[in-house]
């Protein structure tokens, strides 16, 4: 299994974010072939602070052959541009092989 992380910064706008993400962002990125799973939420608490993050997005594929092709695919690639559509604050995009 290989995994995808989206960390999002606060927004400058929050409504305008969960809006867009929930109502367009979501279904494009629910079509990136080779996804088993995927899970979202705005919950995102720190430990003992404030979390500097609004919104976390987790994607599972099978390997991280099948992450690359469909980051690579079309649909991956609007997926990757969309971002600028409503994180205007960027977002920290990390990928791994978890360890058991």
């Amino acid at each position: 299994m290989h995994k995808i992380l989206v960390l999002y910064p606060h927004p400058k706008s929050p409504e305008h974010f969960r809006q867009y993400y929930v109502e367009k962002h979501l279904p494009l990125a629910g079509q990136l072939p080779g996804l088993r799973a995927s899970r979202y939420s705005f919950a995102i608490e720190g430990v003992g602070e404030v979390s500097p993050y609004f919104c976390v997005w987790e994607g599972e594929f099978d390997n991280i052959e099948a992450m690359g092709q469909a980051m690579d695919s079309p649909i991956g690639q609007q997926v990757s541009a969309d971002v600028a559509n409503y994180a205007s604050n960027g977002a920290v995009v990390l990928h791994y092989s978890p360890t058991e």
